[in-house]
């Protein structure tokens, strides 16, 4: 059965999908050989073991923008992650391009994400820079996180086509498939349009106070905003052989996005609650370094063992760690 589940794959890839997508079984490997699944892709196996890890349920409980909001429908990182992985299916399947590579990336690429949304990264990233010299960068801590941090410090051995869309979801380089380059953008059109919706519910933004043109090329809600971007991404990608969008739609989205950094992420009513977090976060970041005793039982460097710790931690537990200091 094992066998001619392979075989059958294999038949169905290369009658449907493009010659652009990545070969379920044609992966350039995990750094520790394994096996292959009898019946599940390699991509499917990587998937599995991501949604199975303590550390994607753990983002049930942290922010993805507000900070321990007063309502039930807020997004969470979690939320957010099912959001992003559902949409780039979605682009994955019209594309036809590899549907089990797209949806491991992305439920892999925010696992690494601290406490209280980018306020967290901001303020651990600020701690290490002080008190180590080095850098926090939530894409490359989601990386450590499948690579060294799960089952007990052995790793997902995942592949190495997940690993790269995992790792550069973010950041100056792009991902060296079509598949994790869909994740990169669909990550965007996600939050900035749940971001928007949470927004109005929380009272921070009105409906006219959104940027006229903006709306009227995209779509007045959510859902139609959406649409009109993975339809324009699906378009422009099939036309140039690559992920892209339109100028027209790819610059109507950036501006989006930069009234929201205005507005929302970096707006007014958001300084106290970032503050708040950041206060939060560097208080038990600088406890741990001054206690090391404090931690898990580990080894290697401090600002390793501690950074680990506080990444991993969900809003709930930081704001404890934080209060137990008083």
């Amino acid at each position: 059965m094992s066998d001619a589940f392979e075989t059958r794959v294999r038949e169905f890839e290369e009658a449907w999908l493009s010659p652009l997508a990545v070969r379920s079984y044609e992966t350039r490997g995990r750094a520790r050989p394994e096996p292959p699944p009898r019946l599940r892709t390699p991509f499917a196996r990587d998937r599995d073991r991501i949604v199975h890890t303590k550390s994607f349920r753990r983002l049930k409980d942290k922010t993805q923008v507000f900070i321990a909001p007063e309502g039930d429908h807020y997004r969470t990182r979690l939320t957010h992650t099912l959001e992003t992985t559902s949409i780039s299916r979605s682009v994955a399947r019209a594309l036809r391009l590899n549907e089990d590579l797209t949806e491991a990336i992305g439920l892999g690429h925010d696992l690494g994400h601290p406490p209280f949304g980018h306020a967290g990264e901001q303020a651990l990233d600020a701690a290490l820079q002080d008190r180590f010299g080095r850098g926090f960068r939530h894409n490359e801590h989601s990386l450590r996180v499948v690579d060294v941090l799960e089952r007990d410090g052995r790793g997902l051995n995942l592949t190495a086509e997940v690993r790269d869309g995992i790792l550069n979801h973010t950041g100056p380089t792009e991902p060296e498939t079509l598949e994790g380059r869909i994740v990169r953008l669909v990550d965007r059109v996600a939050y900035i349009n749940h971001d928007i919706d949470d927004a109005l519910r929380a009272g921070i933004l009105q409906v006219g106070e959104l940027p006229v043109a903006e709306i009227e090329l995209l779509g007045d809600t959510g859902s139609r905003r959406i649409d009109a971007l993975v339809h324009d991404l699906v378009e422009a990608s099939e036309r140039e052989g690559d992920i892209s969008q339109s100028e027209e739609v790819g610059e109507a989205m950036f501006s989006l996005r930069a009234f929201m950094f205005e507005h929302v992420y970096l707006g007014p009513a958001s300084v106290a609650p970032q503050r708040r977090a950041q206060a939060m976060i560097r208080g038990v970041f600088d406890d741990l370094v001054e206690h090391p005793e404090k931690l898990p039982p580990g080894e290697g460097a401090l600002a390793v063992r501690v950074t680990d710790y506080v990444a991993g931690m969900t809003d709930r537990f930081a704001l404890a760690r934080f209060a137990a200091l008083a």
